[in-house]
């Protein structure tokens, strides 16, 4: 007498990692987002004389990831994936209106919003959640960049730590491609300061996780400044 067993399986570590799966392809730069067109001041930088070779670019980024807008980029989106995920749609509108004001000049306003926009649209075609139909709040305002990748995450389930550890990594990878393209360093040297800095990015990462409006604030003034001078820069080959 044939005997069947059914065997009820539980869901695997191995089944809920591949929920991170996407996080490859949200943050990968054949996400139509337009992140190659921007360098968050680093082109001034350059021109300033402040970022010319392999170490002075690392002390850069360094400081960006302790005291720049990035650190206040990946606290908002811990915050903002939080809300999403407790579907506190209000909190979720007001962390994106307070992320698109905290842009300290239009060119940072540019960068997160234009980005922002263009994650969303794309997001919304082929990965959307109900998430993303709650913010913005109203139609034609702007979605801040950090925001409209967090919500993303939270909507289709994906670890916050992960994906802020993720967005964090993608953005200072963002910064030493630019500085490629800039001729700063050579592709092997960019590997090379984003090995030296990936501690320093995944600490910025874990602090802003479980960080909340309180841990807020920036205090690196000559990226600021990179910022506002960029533009009017003479010649240029990034919007920011």
């Amino acid at each position: 007498m044939a005997v069947t067993a059914t065997i009820l399986a539980e869901p695997s570590a191995e089944a809920g990692e591949r929920r991170d799966l996407p996080l490859f392809l949200w943050l990968s730069p054949a996400f139509p987002v337009g992140s190659f067109a921007y360098s968050h001041g680093l082109e001034w930088a350059v021109e300033a004389g402040d970022v010319v070779d392999m170490r002075s670019l690392t002390a850069w980024l360094a400081d960006l990831a302790a005291f720049g807008a990035p650190r206040m980029d990946a606290t908002l989106f811990a915050i903002a994936h939080r809300a999403a995920e407790a579907e506190d749609w209000r909190a979720l509108n007001e962390v994106n209106e307070l992320a698109v004001a905290l842009a300290g000049s239009a060119e940072r306003r540019l960068e997160t919003a234009a980005q922002g926009g263009a994650f969303l649209l794309a997001a919304r075609a082929a990965w959307d959640c109900e998430a993303l139909a709650r913010v913005p709040e109203r139609a034609g305002d702007a979605i801040a960049y950090p925001i409209a990748v967090a919500a993303t995450a939270a909507g289709h389930g994906v670890d916050r730590r992960r994906a802020g550890e993720a967005f964090a990594v993608a953005l200072f990878a963002n910064l030493v491609s630019a500085a490629v393209r800039l001729g700063v360093v050579g592709q092997t040297d960019g590997q090379r300061v984003l090995a030296r800095i990936l501690r320093v990015v995944d600490a910025m990462a874990r602090e802003a996780a479980d960080a909340t409006l309180d841990d807020l604030g920036a205090c690196a003034l000559r990226s600021d400044i990179a910022a506002m001078r960029h533009e009017t820069q003479y010649s240029r080959l990034f919007r920011s």
